[in-house]
């Protein structure tokens, strides 16, 4: 599953782990993350994030 990295704090969002704490459930890709997520470090807008390449 693709990966993507907060721009501001490095945040790296993974699919595979979700983001448990802000309601966002495990395998929920980042395409699918609510309009109004924000990185649970910074608080940087979705669309601060890019694709983590490998």
């Amino acid at each position: 599953m693709e990966e993507f990295v907060c721009s501001l704090c490095k945040y790296v969002y993974s699919p595979e782990r979700g983001d448990i704490d802000n309601g966002i459930e495990i395998n929920t890709l980042f395409a699918d993350l609510p309009d109004n997520w924000v990185c649970p470090i910074c608080g940087a807008v979705k669309e601060g994030f890019y694709l983590l390449e490998e």
